[in-house]
């Protein structure tokens, strides 16, 4: 069978994949245009995208700002096929100034987590306004329960009498920030089959309502075709995957970053808890030991990135750490990865792992039909 194409209204990606947004500096211009030119759906990261710019210490939501929008404008010249989303989370400091930068610069897609982004309307209503013309950019929200969706459905209708364009529902299995409670993470009753189900019931009355469909895109430890396979059974419109595309030759990251996933053992994967309060999946590593030991508290917080996070209590600088990590700088720095990169055992092309996804998706969809 072939892979259905994913579609954001009227927007339509040829491949039902989204590659995940990944921060600091993993999923960048040339991850996200080459996801987009096998047809599916390429993702910019948003978190400290300025690292780069020579002035971001002195102006860091200028920085990113600059930064942002040149990523955005070298992946769409890089593009030939599918839709450039950006991922954008809620705890941002300059959340706002993201989105509006990524709507004028005419990005298919936000992808937005972290949190509830209960505003997100407003400021795309902002953004055309500044701009004189209707943007097609569409809203999709990452949640994690049924019980998220409902409430982001409702309070977009009634402030702004809009719907989500699509939702990502990100299971405990993800790599990063976990929009869990440490007890939920291995209990089934929170498992991605579990809430995926969740999703599609809750947004089901709203779909029926508009007369248009509202796509639920399973996301957090898919790691297969038959993944894949499984999940579109469910009724899922799509999946996000991040982990496959780390160890991929145009992932933006440092090749010391994606050896550490070919490196990695199971018991290498590991649940930590983030200077801003939440569990995180990561790969055990020496600096993650001494943070352990207390080696690595924050002088001085220079990049103010986050809403939730405490400097004065933080036992290390987490943007710091992740901006080493994406240069190679793994002793002063750590990996987010799910829960299933220890079975990545190789570097290849972004092709070659479209190509491989699709045939273990025609066996797996196939074999199913066949029982």
């Amino acid at each position: 069978m072939q892979l259905p194409s994913l579609k954001f209204g009227d927007l339509v990606a040829r491949i039902p994949i989204i590659q995940g947004g990944m921060g600091v500096g993993i999923s960048l211009s040339g991850l996200a245009s080459a996801v987009a030119n096998e047809g599916g759906v390429g993702v910019i990261a948003t978190a400290m995208i300025g690292m780069k710019d020579p002035n971001r210490k002195s102006d860091p939501a200028g920085a990113d700002k600059r930064i942002l929008a040149d990523e955005i404008r070298k992946a769409h010249e890089k593009m030939t096929d599918g839709l450039l989303g950006v991922n954008i989370m809620c705890a941002l400091t300059n959340f706002r100034e993201l989105v509006v930068t990524s709507i004028s610069e005419q990005v298919d897609v936000i992808f937005s987590g972290a949190g509830l982004p209960l505003d997100l309307p407003k400021y795309l209503k902002e953004a055309s306004e500044e701009l004189k013309q209707k943007v097609k950019t569409k809203l999709v929200p990452i949640v994690s329960s049924g019980r998220a969706a409902n409430i982001l459905c409702r309070k977009w209708l009634a402030r702004f009498d809009y719907l989500p364009d699509g939702f990502v529902v990100e299971g405990p299995k993800a790599g990063g920030h976990l929009g869990f409670k440490r007890d939920q993470i291995d209990d089934p009753n929170f498992s991605l089959e579990t809430i995926v189900s969740d999703v599609i019931q809750a947004v089901k009355p709203f779909a029926e309502k508009a007369r248009r469909q509202i796509p639920v895109i399973a996301a957090g430890g898919v790691y297969s075709g038959r993944d894949i396979a499984k999940f579109l059974r469910m009724g899922a419109s799509g999946v996000q995957m991040g982990t496959r595309f780390v160890a991929t030759h145009e992932c933006d990251a440092d090749i010391a970053f994606k050896k550490a996933f070919v490196a990695a053992r199971k018991e290498d994967v590991t649940i930590i808890k983030s200077p801003v309060g939440m569990p995180g999946r990561a790969l055990k590593n020496s600096f993650l030991d001494d943070v352990a030991n207390g080696k690595h508290r924050p002088r001085k917080c220079i990049f103010k990135c986050l809403h939730n996070c405490d400097e004065v209590k933080a036992p290390y600088c987490i943007a710091q750490a992740l901006m080493n990590a994406y240069k190679g700088r793994l002793k002063s720095g750590f990996v987010f990865a799910g829960a299933n990169a220890y079975l990545v055992d190789k570097i290849v092309s972004v092709k070659e792992l479209f190509n491989s996804l699709m045939e273990e998706f025609d066996t797996f969809w196939y074999q199913e039909e066949g029982r």
